[in-house]
């Protein structure tokens, strides 16, 4: 088993959903000017929406910068790692996930795929996950692909664990959450690990993971680290086992 401690990243992580987080810190600085000047008119009632703004901010950066960090280094350590997995993270960004889980192997290897869109998290690159490894210190145990997690272009039962962060939601619609379903099973080993945390879809992945005929399946919140602005919008973790000697079977 290989544990690490969670200090402080070495690499740039940017921030998820940019453009949802900017339009929340405007609103937000928006609502705090006018409350501020109401109240110097005497008039006080603005002030609760702009309390509640703060906070809810507050949640949003503190998830995105630091929460999230913490929630996955538990999630990985309590997976009980030999060392030697082979680890597929989708959709993974600039390496948040991928890195942590990497620095918890020895002799295996962590391969990520993402296709690169910069509204699901800032500076969203290869070049950026890149630099991540190195300051990390582990550039030598992973590898980086441009890939749709829709359509893998991996082998059937390669992987000792598949996870992912806060990406399979946005795949196009039901249909594209279920084909990504589908393939994060298809490339797991009989026996191995899936572990997917998301904002939304959560229902919808543990339903399809029970029809393709996983195990253990259970969906549950990750607490208040991982609040995208309080408990109405808490990020859920879904993980599951493939069954041992058998592959996924399709739903009927």
């Amino acid at each position: 088993m290989t544990q690490c401690a969670t200090p402080r990243r070495q690499g740039s992580y940017g921030i998820d959903a940019p453009y949802w987080v900017a339009f929340v810190v405007v609103v937000t600085a928006f609502n705090v000017v006018s409350a501020v000047l109401n109240a110097i008119d005497g008039r006080l009632w603005p002030i609760a929406p702009a309390v509640f703004l703060l906070a809810l901010t507050n949640s949003v950066l503190y998830t995105t910068l630091r929460g999230k960090f913490v929630i996955w280094a538990d999630l990985l350590d309590q997976l009980n790692l030999r060392g030697d997995e082979r680890i597929l993270d989708l959709g993974y960004g600039r390496g948040a996930v991928l890195l942590m889980a990497a620095q918890r192997l020895t002799t295996g290897r962590a391969v990520g795929v993402d296709l690169w869109k910069r509204g699901d998290q800032s500076g969203n690159a290869a070049v950026a996950t890149q630099r991540n490894a190195v300051a990390e210190g582990v550039a030598d145990r992973g590898e980086l692909h441009t890939a749709d997690m829709t359509a893998l272009p991996l082998a059937d039962d390669g992987f000792d664990l598949v996870l992912s962060s806060l990406a399979i939601h946005n795949s196009h619609g039901r249909v594209g959450r279920d084909k990504a379903i589908d393939e994060a099973a298809r490339v797991l080993r009989p026996g191995g690990r899936l572990a997917i945390a998301d904002i939304r879809g959560t229902r919808q992945y543990r339903t399809r993971l029970i029809q393709i005929g996983m195990s253990n399946v259970v969906r549950r919140r990750l607490g208040w680290r991982f609040w995208w602005g309080g408990p109405w919008a808490a990020v859920h973790l879904v993980t599951a086992v493939k069954p041992e000697g058998r592959k996924e079977k399709a739903p009927s």
